[in-house]
């Protein structure tokens, strides 16, 4: 695709209107409520109308109609108005209530009236009670209206907006004066109050009127509807009452008659009012960025600026008027004009000085943005329809190394990179096409060309732009790279640098899912190093780690091409040898199995570590993929086949058999004496303290299940649990004695002045387990009334069948009660930064595999640190598991890490002597050497050797017997 197309391919979907069609308010029960309103309110005023126009049928009924019917008209305002009010909370509420108060008064007014003509049956005095309530009438409504009008928002615009109303009145006073009110006003005999109530009604509609008008160029956005009703209602009222207080109606005017119909109708139009603002009141406001268009129409814009002008002219007129007439000016008319034509001279000037210093706040409001603008570390630059680069920020010579003139007159798309060119137009089509309201930017990220030549990641959100496009630029590149490093880091083992089991699980899946999915030569290999814990035990772990890596390199150097080696985790090691079609079974077997020995001939030659030679074994085991077999099945098979090489006798190759399948009925066994030591109460919770490593205080404690043996034995329940996860139900079990059990020890704590949180291991699987709703871990917290902080839910490694989605709203669900969340194993996991992205995380555990080389590996410093720093950054607290020394100890906390787990400062403790330690509160985290750290209670170097657990999780501190 062109440049020029890049852009102006959509550009008249850009540069369309910026605005949507107007808002179509509803009535107050929607569409089809609202039309039945309207067409009752026409029904009503339509048999009025008519009823007036053919005399009612008598002249009695004319009376009550025209006294009484208009009362009632009016009692309906007043009440629908007062109950709008009352249980609608608007800012407009005073109005309404004024309003009310005004239609009171008229219904007050025509029932006197009524009283008269109908009840009395004699001509209504003149004045009467009726006219002072007819007089009441306006205040309140002049009142409303000032409410409903848009409030000015400096002195000067209150200055004008009272110049405004006194323009529009004194034009309509000095025009009233020259027709009609300057005959009223001299009296002719009539009583003074007989006049003043005649120039009072005139004088008050016209200030009626000139709120009115003043509301119409000065409405407010909300409600419009509702405003517009109640304006059309009034404006129809002062039109009857002009037409009633002129001299040739008012004479010939009786009770019933058309006149009548008007006030009428201008009653039901305000009592209707109201209930129209609540489609505009229930409406959503619009959203930030989204384009509004400007209240009104134009032609009511330049109506509104043209006002003062037709002011002036309309006292003008009426000066000419008397000339015209031949009679002398009126006094009166020459004073209200000359302070109209005085109010019109001091609003210009107001206006002058207020556009004045408007100009000068735009001008330093545009400097401020042009130096914000250029000021900006980002890249801002602007894109016309043909895709050229109009403006472009200084920040370019910064960010990309080139001038900003220099890509001024650029094509947009020579700057981004080909294979992205394809995405980023595709982007911005969608992005043009998409309403301005709905989608008002969007977010492209691709490569642009420095100034070096270098492709670098960009980070852009994409505005519109007079049919172009806005572009504000970040450089990613660093986070793109740092992203990929970590994603490497998940999939590949920190040591040897060789696929990790979620790679290598992945992996299988691919070559069993592919074309060759039916190909039974594809097999797979675990291998085991025997004799490397020795090795470890020995020279230490800084000696095992060199072993792993020279391991590694030779397994590495040894499988073809296409094949796959992996480090499954300590000293495991699996390999994916690719399946070759061109082979019989019985010769594929056999190739297999000699790649595998002469894997365990290489493995087995001597290491050189640390100038000692040191020898392992390779115990291997051989599965072949079947037909329909998946993944796991297949690791399982190679799994329980290594298994059978080490119990064979270590050293050799062992190739899957059915026959295997007798283990895991062993393990079904297990698993059934794992039901029933939890059922006999064999079970016991221990508690390893979590040391802050700044103060050496006990942040934490981490809860940890033992098994109880008959000869009083505490045995790690590594084995159990493994199978048991296998078993859900078994699994579900010992998940829940768990948990309730540390609820309610650290429940007794806290009501002793213990108020340490307690850590529970939960593994995702069970947290998505139906038979543990949420409602469970609020239920223990409430029963045994531990405060929800001090419970901290570690989540342990996840399954890569597991559902992201609802692993994260059940963390979520726990966060609302106060549950912290805390990332076991970090470091290790598959979805490590996938689970850092989404979760609702607290705190970041790291996996004792970072932990226990980070003194001697410089490779894994690095790597600790950098996911030290990625906690730090987060604002997430960081634990180490496995801190077995005090050098540990000083590295971990040199690189920021805030809390650790681990022999360094205690072992697991029973609930007596943990209360003992949380008693001292602290433990030694300078660079001396610890004090001697309890391990179940008994001092480490009283412990011999003979007694420690044959079982031993590489998750949990061995406990030696008791």
């Amino acid at each position: 695709m062109s440049a020029p197309g890049l852009v102006a391919d959509r550009g008249s979907v850009a540069g369309g209107t910026p605005c949507g069609p107007p808002d179509k308010d509803t009535g107050g029960a929607g569409g089809t409520g609202g039309t039945r309103g309207q067409l009752l309110l026409a029904l009503l005023c339509g048999g009025y109308a008519t009823g007036a126009l053919f005399g009612w049928g008598s002249e009695e009924l004319a009376l009550i109609m025209g006294d009484f019917g208009l009362s009632a008209a009016a009692l309906v305002a007043a009440v629908s108005c007062l109950r709008y009010a009352r249980t609608h909370g608007s800012p407009f509420r005073p109005a309404w209530l004024l309003f009310a108060l005004s239609s009171a008064m008229a219904a007050c007014g025509n029932a006197v009236w009524g009283w008269y003509e109908v009840v009395l049956d004699r001509t209504v005095p003149d004045p009467s009670l009726a006219d002072l309530f007819f007089l009441l009438f306006a205040p309140p409504a002049i009142i409303g209206l000032l409410v409903l009008a848009k409030r000015p928002v400096t002195r000067a615009r209150w200055v004008c907006l009272v110049l405004d109303s006194w323009l529009i009145a004194g034009s309509l006073l000095t025009l009233s004066w020259s027709l009609a009110l300057a005959h009223t006003a001299r009296f002719d005999g009539e009583s003074v109050a007989r006049a003043a109530l005649s120039l009072a009604y005139p004088l008050l509609d016209i200030v009626l009127v000139s709120m009115l008008l003043a509301l119409h160029f000065r409405r407010t956005r909300g409600n419009r509807s509702a405003v517009h009703t109640a304006v059309a209602a009034l404006a129809l009222t002062v039109l009857c009452d002009a037409l009633f207080t002129s001299p040739l109606l008012r004479d010939a005017y009786r009770s019933g008659q058309l006149l009548d119909a008007g006030w009428f109708a201008g009653s039901l139009l305000l009592a209707y009012a109201p209930w129209r603002a609540r489609g505009a009141a229930g409406s959503p406001p619009p959203e930030r960025g989204e384009p509004q268009c400007p209240p009104g129409r134009p032609l009511t814009s330049s109506l509104a600026a043209l006002t003062p002008y037709l002011a002036a002219g309309v006292c003008t007129l009426s000066i000419l008027y008397f000339f015209v007439e031949g009679r002398r000016v009126d006094r009166f008319v020459v004073f209200t004009g000359c302070t109209v034509v005085l109010a019109l001279v001091v609003r210009q000037g107001i206006m002058l000085l207020d556009n004045i210093a408007l100009t000068q706040e735009l001008a330093q409001k545009e400097n401020h943005f042009r130096s914000l603008v250029q000021g900006s570390s980002d890249v801002i630059m602007i894109a016309a329809p043909s895709g050229v680069l109009h403006y472009v920020s200084p920040a370019a010579s910064g960010v990309y190394g080139r001038d900003a003139d220099e890509l001024v007159g650029t094509e947009l798309s020579a700057l981004i990179h080909p294979d992205d060119l394809g995405g980023v137009v595709h982007e911005v089509r969608r992005f043009l096409a998409a309403p301005p309201s709905e989608e008002p930017t969007t977010r492209i990220e691709c490569r642009f060309r420095s100034g070096t030549g270098e492709w670098l990641n960009v980070e852009s959100t994409v505005n519109r732009h007079q049919g172009g496009l806005i572009l504000n630029s970040r450089d990613v590149t660093e986070r793109v790279r740092l992203q990929a490093q970590l994603q490497h880091n998940a999939e590949h083992d920190p040591l040897t640098d060789l696929p990790n089991r979620a790679l290598f699980t992945q992996r299988v899946r691919q070559a069993l899912g592919g074309r060759r999915s039916g190909d039974s030569g594809t097999a797979v290999l675990f291998i085991d190093l025997d004799g490397f814990k020795g090795v470890n035990d020995r020279l230490g772990h800084q000696a095992g780690d060199e072993l792993l890596i020279q391991a590694a390199r030779r397994l590495q150097e040894s499988v073809r091409a296409g094949d796959t080696a992996a480090r499954l985790g300590g000293d495991e090691f699996a390999a994916l040898i690719a399946g070759d079609s061109g082979h019989d079974p019985a010769a594929r077997e056999f190739q297999v199995h000699e790649i595998a020995d002469r894997l365990r001939l290489t493995l087995s030659q001597p290491y050189r570590v640390e100038g000692t030679e040191v020898r392992v074994a390779a115990s291997i085991g051989v599965a072949f993929a079947e037909p329909g077999i998946s993944a796991g099945d297949l690791l399982r098979n190679a799994d329980l086949a290594m298994y059978r090489a080490k119990a064979g006798g270590k050293n050799r190759v062992e190739l899957y058999a059915p026959q295997m399948q007798a283990e895991v009925v062993r393990r079904t066994e297990l698993a059934t004496r794992l039901r029933t030591a939890l059922h006999d109460g064999d079970f016991v919770l221990l508690h390893q303290p979590v040391v802050e490593l700044a103060t050496g205080r006990v942040a934490a404690v981490a809860a940890q299940p033992r098994w109880r043996s008959a000869q009083g034995i505490l045995f790690t329940p590594a084995e159990f649990l493994r199978v048991a996860d296998d078993a859900g139900e078994r699994t579900a079990e010992l998940g829940r004695w768990m948990l309730e059990e540390a609820v309610e020890q650290a429940a007794e704590r806290h009501h002793q002045g213990h108020h340490v949180p307690v850590c529970v291991r939960v593994p995702a699987r069970r947290l998505l387990d139906r038979s543990m709703p949420l409602g469970t871990v609020e239920a223990l917290l409430t029963r045994h009334g531990l405060p929800a902080g001090a419970l901290v839910v570690e989540l342990a490694d996840s399954d890569p069948r597991l559902s992201f989605d609802e692993l994260e709203q059940r963390l979520v669900s726990l966060r609302r009660l106060g549950v912290r969340i805390a990332l076991d194993g970090f470091g290790s996991g598959y979805a490590a930064i996938n689970a850092l992205r989404r979760l609702p995380v607290d705190i970041l555990r790291l996996d004792r595999g970072l932990v226990e080389g980070v003194v001697e590996s410089a490779r894994l410093r690095k790597i600790t640190g950098g996911l030290l720093r990625i906690a730090g950054d987060l604002g997430l607290r960081s634990v180490a598991e496995g801190v077995d020394g005090p050098e540990q100890v000083l590295a971990l906390r040199s690189m920021g890490c805030t809390h650790a787990q681990g022999t360094a400062f205690s072992g697991p403790l029973d609930e007596h002597r943990l209360r003992r330690a949380l008693v001292g509160d602290a433990f030694p985290v300078s660079g001396k050497v610890p004090l001697p750290v309890l391990t179940g209670g008994v001092p480490a170097q009283a412990l011999p050797a003979r007694s420690l657990p044959p079982m031993c999780s590489h998750r949990e501190t061995r406990v030696p017997p008791t």
